[in-house]
């Protein structure tokens, strides 16, 4: 069972997720891959917010940058992906990312994920609410993280958006 979980910044997507994770995994082993690179402050911050948030809940965090395909999750485990736009930022920027061939190094990291987890819940942003009135490397990287949000909503059983902590189904129900 796959899940996309899409929102603003701030729109309380990501406690949403974990979540919604925990309903899926009462009995399975957790993992929550950690997309975001620790470059200074500001991320360092919102690492440590994120942390304390899933305190307690039984997480294994792996931290994978780039090539998510090769992530050691525990066999059977319910996932939490969080985040797409890291993840798409990473391989389309890193030098040890996949370039021009990001979108792609997303989606088969997450089919990959896909056959080895129970359940996967995909934490994105949501893309061009704010315009599209943008230039050179945001405007490829806006392209190439919408374009994956769509790969990505097409592979999932369920798709959500979350705004003010209030998730609005699209595809697949809300898990009970």
């Amino acid at each position: 069972m796959t899940f996309l979980v899409v929102g603003g910044a701030a729109s309380g997507k990501s406690a949403y997720a974990e979540r919604t994770l925990c309903k899926l995994s009462a009995d399975k082993p957790r993992a929550y891959i950690a997309t975001m690179k620790p470059f200074g402050l500001e991320a360092e911050a919102r690492i440590k917010k994120h942390r304390a948030q899933r305190a307690g809940r039984g997480f294994q965090t792996i931290e994978c940058y780039v090539n998510l395909k090769t992530a050691g999750v525990p066999p059977s485990s319910a996932v939490l992906l969080e985040d797409v736009g890291n993840l798409c930022a990473n391989e389309l920027f890193d030098p040890a990312g996949a370039g021009e061939g990001a979108a792609d190094a997303v989606v088969r990291g997450v089919e990959a994920l896909q056959k080895r987890c129970a359940a996967l819940v995909i934490v994105s942003n949501e893309v061009a609410s704010g315009g599209v009135d943008y230039a050179g490397d945001t405007l490829r990287y806006l392209r190439v993280l919408g374009e994956v949000n769509q790969r990505l909503a097409a592979l999932a059983d369920n798709v959500c958006e979350v705004v003010c902590g209030i998730a609005e189904y699209y595809k697949g129900e809300e898990p009970r």
